[in-house]
C-alpha cells in the first residue's frame, strides 16, 4: 500500500488526540490528529506540520528597544508611534481572518498603507487576472477529477508537501477518475513526488525558469497551430512541447500548476498570462483549468479579508487624510518595498513565522511570533499567539473556495493580534 513518504506517525494509541487545521501551507490539511499535551505531538502531517506544532515560544516578553516591558507600556509606545505618524505602513501581515480584520480596523484610523509579505509573488498573478481573466478551479475538483497534472516551473511538494498524497494519488474521488499522468516543465527540486503508486514515472521537460517565458510563448504559438521554424525553443526540443501539448488535448480533465512565487524573473506576471492563455485557448476544445499556488503565511485569506472590507487586495491604502476617505490600490507605489522609503512609521507583523521586519529608518512596530531574534530591535515588540496553535482563528485555503477553523491546542499567556491591535485602536480614538 503507498504511503506518504513525508508522512509523521509518531504517537502510540495511549496518547488522546484531536483533530486539527495545520496552517503550515495553502492546503490547510485537516486530518491532522495532534496530542494537546505539554509536548504536542502530531500523526497523518508533513514534515511542515511537524515543525509549526512543535515549535516553542522562547520569548514571551514585550520589550521597547530590546530591554524588556509590560504589555500595556509597550501598547502604549506602538500608539503613540502611530498617533503621530502620518504615513505609516502595515506591512508582513501573517496572519488570519481575525487578525487582518483587526488590522484593516487600525489602518482605518491611522491611513496606514497594507502589504503582505509575499505580495510580490501574489501580484503577478493579480495583474494576469486583472489583464486577461483566468480560468481556474479548486483542490476538491484536482482531487475528483484531474487525469492529468503539468506543473509549470515547481515541484509543487516543496512548497505544498501532501499535494500529490491527497488531491492525485487518492483513491476516494467522486467520479472514479483514472490514476492521474503527471508532467513537470521546467520543474526544479523533488520531482520523484510525482511517480505514482503503481510506479509510474512522470514526465520531465527540463529547463530553467529564465527560459520559461520562451517555452510558454511556443506552447500558445502551437496551440494557435502556428508553424514554428525552430527544432527547440531554449533547448527544449520541439517534439517534447508538441508532445506535452498532445496530451493536455487528450485529458478529460487536465490541470496545470504554477507557482507564481518561483517565477523569479522580470515581468513574470507575462509568463502568468502566457500560462492562463494557454488554458484559455485550448478550453475551446477540451477541458483545462489552472491551479495557482500561494506562498503561504495566510496571504490567501488576508487578501479575501482585504478585498471583502476595501474591495482591494493588499497594497491598498485608507486615505484618512481626504475628505470622505476611502481606500486606493497601487500594486507598485504600495509595495513595502517602495513605501520604506516614505513612510514615517512601520508596523511589521508576523504571526505563523518569526520573520523580522525589513530594515528601514522609520521607527519600527514588531507584533508577532515569539522566537523572533532580532540584529537591531525594534523600538516596540509585542509578541503574540500563534494561531491554529496557540489560539482559534479562521483562514482561508489557497484555493478561497473554503475557510477552515484553527483550533487552540496549548495553553499559552500571549495575547492574540487581535487583542494587542484593539488595544491600540482604543488609544487611538
Amino acid at each position: 500500500m503507498w504511503q506518504n513518504p513525508t508522512a509523521m506517525n509518531i504517537l502510540d494509541d495511549s496518547v488522546q488526540l484531536i483533530s486539527a487545521t495545520c496552517p503550515a501551507c495553502g492546503l490547510l490539511c485537516d486530518d491532522l490528529l495532534v496530542s494537546n499535551s505539554t509536548r504536542i505531538s502530531v500523526k497523518n502531517g508533513c514534515q511542515k506540520s511537524q515543525i509549526f506544532f512543535t515549535q516553542a515560544a522562547s520569548n514571551t516578553s514585550p520589550s521597547m528597544f530590546g530591554v524588556d516591558c509590560d504589555l500595556d507600556l509597550a501598547v502604549k509606545a506602538a500608539a503613540k508611534i502611530l498617533h503621530v505618524s502620518n504615513h505609516p505602513l502595515f506591512a508582513g501581515l501573517g496572519t488570519e481572518v481575525q487578525g487582518m480584520r483587526s488590522v484593516m480596523a487600525l489602518a482605518e484610523k491611522t491611513g496606514a498603507t497594507l502589504d503582505h509579505m509575499h505580495s510580490e509573488s501574489t501580484v503577478r498573478n493579480t495583474l494576469a487576472m486583472q489583464n486577461s481573466g483566468w480560468q481556474t478551479t479548486t483542490l476538491t475538483e484536482v482531487k475528483n477529477r484531474a487525469d492529468l497534472i503539468v506543473a509549470i516551473g515547481t515541484d509543487i511538494v516543496t512548497s505544498h508537501p501532501r499535494f500529490f498524497e491527497k488531491l492525485v494519488w487518492n483513491a476516494d474521488n467522486l467520479f472514479n477518475k483514472t490514476t492521474p499522468e503527471v508532467i513537470f516543465l521546467g520543474a526544479t527540486g523533488n520531482t520523484s513526488a510525482g511517480i505514482s503508486p503503481d510506479g509510474h514515472t512522470p514526465t520531465v521537460v527540463a529547463a530553467e525558469t529564465q527560459d520559461l517565458p520562451a517555452i510558454m510563448s511556443a506552447l500558445n504559438a502551437m496551440a494557435h497551430n502556428k508553424k514554428l521554424d525552430a527544432h527547440e525553443i531554449a533547448g527544449v526540443r520541439l517534439t517534447e512541447l508538441k508532445a506535452v501539448l498532445e496530451k493536455i488535448k487528450a485529458a478529460k480533465y487536465a490541470v496545470i500548476v504554477w507557482s507564481a512565487g518561483c517565477l523569479k524573473i522580470t515581468h513574470a506576471e507575462l509568463t502568468v498570462q502566457s500560462i492562463t492563455q494557454l488554458i484559455a485557448t485550448l478550453n475551446e476544445n477540451t477541458r483545462v483549468t489552472g491551479l495557482p499556488l500561494n506562498s503561504g503565511d495566510g496571504d490567501s485569506s488576508i487578501n479575501n479579508t482585504s478585498a471583502w472590507l476595501s474591495g482591494y487586495p493588499t497594497r491598498n491604502r485608507f486615505n484618512v487624510h481626504q475628505r470622505g476617505g476611502e481606500f486606493s490600490y497601487d500594486t507598485y507605489h504600495f509595495s513595502t518595498q517602495q513605501q520604506l522609503n516614505n513612510c514615517d512609521a512601520l508596523l511589521w507583523i508576523s504571526t505563523f513565522n518569526a520573520y523580522t521586519p525589513p530594515s528601514g529608518v522609520a521607527p519600527t512596530i514588531v507584533i508577532g511570533h515569539p522566537d523572533m531574534q532580532f540584529t537591531q530591535a525594534p523600538d516596540v515588540f509585542i509578541p503574540v499567539g500563534i494561531p491554529g496553535l496557540d489560539h482559534a482563528g479562521t483562514m482561508f485555503r489557497m484555493d478561497s473556495s473554503v475557510a477552515l477553523p484553527l483550533k487552540s491546542l496549548r495553553k499559552q499567556a500571549l495575547p492574540t493580534l487581535s487583542d494587542v491591535l484593539r488595544q491600540i485602536e482604543t488609544l487611538l480614538a
